[in-house]
């Protein structure tokens, strides 16, 4: 049987933490959880619960994921955020895939809980995620505030069953904010690699997602919580170029 570490990163996670830990007590040979200096309950939470304490200031998404894989001291890591937890078919799953670690990757679900409802359809679900890895062969990359795990063109993936619940938004003006503040983050992240747009992106970027995302996606099927996301994803979108295209010409 291998070895596994479980990799959290957290910020003001007090109300999340225990179940995220919770739920992987089974299959963790240790738990790591690096800290954004929180202000909260949220390390002597973890502290409680058997987690490995390291602190160190947030400089980005990315950067704090693969600092934390740094602390694990076995080859296999599972990377969670602090309010993402392993549903029992997964916990099975990631179980067994432990017997041997027949791949150096595996992919996972993710399932959104959002405004007491679980969200089953359009671009929020299945939302894979390559989470269980030999941190090895791989690394953290993609875009700020949207990090993903970048490994080789050869490298085989596999599938593991169940999902990653994730606890986001449990209101609308909670949803909002997010929007507002990762709207910001990707703008900036734009800027900073040289990104530019015009307003045909502006304006067609957020209509595209929506017809994408509550018809094609069908995320109409979510119910009232289906046309909340959609709307204020769209509405991401649009901040997310607007906010480039001003910084650009404050720039200039």
């Amino acid at each position: 049987m291998g070895l596994l570490s479980v990799v959290i990163i957290t910020y003001n996670e007090e109300k999340h933490i225990g179940r995220c830990i919770d739920s992987v007590r089974n299959v963790a040979d240790e738990i790591i959880v690096l800290d954004s200096y929180s202000t909260d309950e949220t390390v002597n939470i973890a502290r409680l619960k058997g987690a490995i304490i390291h602190t160190s200031k947030f400089e980005g998404y990315i950067q704090q994921k693969s600092k934390a894989l740094t602390y694990a001291t076995n080859d296999y890591v599972l990377s969670l955020d602090a309010d993402e937890a392993l549903d029992d078919r997964l916990l099975k799953s990631v179980g067994e895939a432990k017997q041997h670690f027949t791949y150096k990757a595996y992919r996972m679900n993710r399932c959104a809980f959002y405004c007491g409802k679980f969200i089953r359809h359009g671009t929020w679900y299945p939302e894979p995620k390559v989470r269980l890895f030999d941190r090895r062969f791989v690394s953290w990359g993609g875009l700020d505030p949207h990090d993903r795990i970048i490994y080789p063109s050869n490298l085989s993936v596999g599938n593991l069953k169940g999902d990653i619940l994730h606890n986001i938004c449990e209101s609308l003006e909670e949803h909002k904010a997010r929007t507002e503040n990762f709207s910001t983050l990707a703008a900036r992240t734009l800027y900073n690699l040289g990104r530019r747009t015009n307003w045909l992106k502006i304006l067609a970027s957020p209509a595209w997602f929506f017809v994408f995302d509550y018809f094609i996606r069908a995320g109409f099927l979510n119910g009232k919580q289906g046309w909340w996301i959609t709307t204020n994803q769209a509405k991401y979108h649009y901040l997310k170029y607007l906010k480039l295209f001003r910084m650009r010409r404050g720039n200039q």
